[in-house]
């Protein structure tokens, strides 16, 4: 491995979380991807995953993803697995490295499962603690990504979008803004997903995330269930343009860890991502040259049809264009045209 790797920054565009059954065309293909993500467990050793993604990073960009530090624990880090994240770090030079806003820890075993806080001031100095040890280990800001969830604690005193921004002021860390994990929350939990990304300090949010989930009848109830196993759905498109809208583009990954399709889908996503971005910052220019066109900053429902679905036969994506396209004046187009150029 060479001493020092090239930079290559994260852009403000699409990637795609890199998978093992992808690796091997990835390496031979070497396709337009913006960026590729990896979770950091699956690169804490030595094998030939690990010695193809050493060439992969010297052609893409690379952000690390953590999912077993257990930021949430008040016993505290798993100092063993954070030398081990260090050591990651040190090897492939990630732009960008991020965790959850969770606990999989009990009496020293792994849950395998990602489970939600107690929203409250003891909570916050625990994960505030943790976060700081983190950052101090890595010797760079961490990202903390929301989390999808299903059950609520009654004694929260906080929302997780409020506890998250007091996290941010507290300890310097970004936010991984997960749109879908937003959306599936909202609907299990009741709660506004607009609102919720609202309360959030956009200079903070430094990555989104967005993947499909799945829909589960329990009698008279739906729950969803985060299992990045389809495309990306037209709800959370919506949600997700609402949010670009709002603070601007971001680097956002494409997640799909079930279920895993041909990379040609994934970059595909991925493509949709960066073309919704582009529309979005288009339209915002042109408004800003437009008599009286103002951009709002913060969502409104009217961007997020939430519940739409796709017309048959089409692509989820496109739920999100309509949602956001502007309405043409009645009357002749030419007209239209030539009086906003003149303006």
């Amino acid at each position: 491995m060479p001493d020092s790797l090239p930079t290559l920054p994260i852009p403000q565009a699409a990637g795609i979380g890199l998978r093992s059954a992808h690796i091997a065309e990835m390496l031979s293909r070497r396709p337009s991807a913006g960026w590729l993500e990896v979770h950091a467990e699956n690169y804490m050793g030595d094998s030939a995953v690990v010695t193809a993604l050493e060439t992969l990073r010297r052609i893409y960009p690379l952000s690390v993803h953590g999912v077993g530090l257990s930021l949430g624990s008040a016993s505290g880090l798993d100092l063993e697995h954070l030398e081990r994240l260090r050591r990651v770090c040190v090897r492939f030079e990630p732009d960008l490295v991020s965790e959850h806003l969770a606990w999989s820890v009990a009496d020293g075993a792994y849950l395998n499962d990602l489970l939600p806080l107690r929203y409250d001031k003891a909570a916050l100095a625990i994960v505030s603690r943790n976060v700081e040890q983190v950052q101090d280990k890595l010797k760079r800001r961490i990202l903390i990504e929301n989390l999808s969830a299903y059950i609520e604690f009654s004694g929260s005193t906080m929302t997780e979008a409020e506890f998250l921004a007091e996290l941010v002021k507290r300890t310097g860390c970004g936010l991984l803004l997960d749109v879908n994990n937003v959306y599936v929350s909202a609907h299990n939990l009741g709660f506004d997903a607009a609102e919720f990304i609202n309360v959030l300090p956009a200079e903070a949010i430094g990555e989104v995330h967005l993947a499909g989930h799945a829909t589960n009848d329990v009698g008279d109830d739906t729950v969803l269930i985060d299992d990045h196993g389809s495309r990306v759905p037209p709800a959370v498109w919506s949600l997700y343009a609402g949010a670009i809208e709002k603070f601007g583009p971001r680097p956002t990954l494409i997640e799909w860890d079930t279920d895993v399709p041909a990379l040609d889908v994934l970059l595909g996503e991925a493509m949709w991502a960066d073309m919704l971005a582009a529309m979005i910052a288009f339209r915002k220019r042109r408004e800003a040259f437009a008599p009286g066109g103002q951009t709002g900053t913060s969502i409104q429902g009217k961007v997020l049809p939430f519940e739409r679905e796709a017309p048959r036969g089409r692509m989820p994506v496109l739920a999100a264009f309509d949602a956001i396209k502007p309405a043409r004046p009645a009357g002749d187009h030419h007209a239209w045209t030539k009086r906003h150029v003149a303006a």
